[in-house]
């Protein structure tokens, strides 16, 4: 088996399967809308490396500056994603893509590595656990279980060196708007399917909703929810951050009666 890396830029993004939308059904534009979202942010410093395998082996990178989440790190790079899964894990690949990461980030000359995670399991978050056990530390927490993870580069004094942590606009998991809320980006392709069919699903059972899509680092960074990918607000709390199909979004509505 060929174990080579491959990164995704400008340059290949066309030909490339991006590893987190292998497939799609006709009439569908789930890979499109992230590999066009992944061009925007290649311009601000995206790093996307895969595995040079049909599977979903990939880590993507940015400088914390330009990152597609709430979050304050000076000179760190964000992690936004690191995934590996079916046949490929157990195989070592976690590691090596984050290994890729670190040498990149310090080559170009960053305090170190920043990554989103939660106290409980969470969609969409790289695992946590395999983070601090590659020694990532908490720095900070946001309601209702996330954890801001870091990996400096150096030693620190965290009493007086300045560490990442959350923004306060996602300190609470709290929003004013009553009814349903949706935060989404084209960070995840899926979201471009299900977005439109969970509006049809809230117009068909007259619930009150917004729907707002992040489309820029500005938007993104001053979101209330750490998880610009997708995230349901229900009466104002955080409720998930999985991107639900109908079935899955019903389910949610009834428990508080919508």
């Amino acid at each position: 088996m060929n174990t080579a890396l491959v990164t995704v830029d400008l340059n290949n993004i066309d030909t490339e399967h991006i590893c987190c939308a292998i497939s799609e059904k006709k009439g569908e534009n789930c890979v499109g809308s992230k590999k066009a979202w992944l061009k925007e942010r290649f311009e601000d410093g995206m790093v996307f490396t895969k595995l040079n395998e049909r599977g979903k082996v990939f880590i993507e990178y940015m400088p914390a500056e330009s990152c597609f989440a709430p979050i304050t790190a000076p000179n760190y790079m964000y992690i936004s994603c690191l995934w590996v899964s079916g046949k490929f894990k157990g195989q070592g690949y976690s590691n090596q893509l984050l290994d890729a990461c670190i040498e990149d980030a310090k080559a170009k000359g960053k305090k170190g590595l920043v990554a989103l995670g939660s106290k409980k399991k969470m969609h969409f978050l790289t695992d946590p656990n395999f983070l601090k056990y590659k020694g990532f530390k908490i720095c900070d927490m946001a309601e209702p279980s996330f954890e801001l993870l870091y990996y400096p580069f150096d030693a620190i004094d965290e009493k007086k060196d300045v560490v990442p942590q959350f923004k306060p606009c996602v300190k609470t998991g709290q929003i004013e708007d009553q009814g349903v809320v949706i935060y989404y980006s084209n960070g995840c392709p899926h979201t471009d399917k299900y977005v439109p069919l969970a509006e049809q699903v809230l117009k068909d059972r007259g619930v009150p909703y917004r729907i707002i899509k992040l489309e820029t680092v500005e938007e993104a960074q001053n979101a209330p929810t750490p998880c610009t990918i997708y995230t349901l607000f229900i009466h104002g709390k955080f409720v998930t951050n999985e991107v639900l199909t109908e079935k899955k979004l019903v389910m949610h509505l009834e428990k508080y009666d919508l």
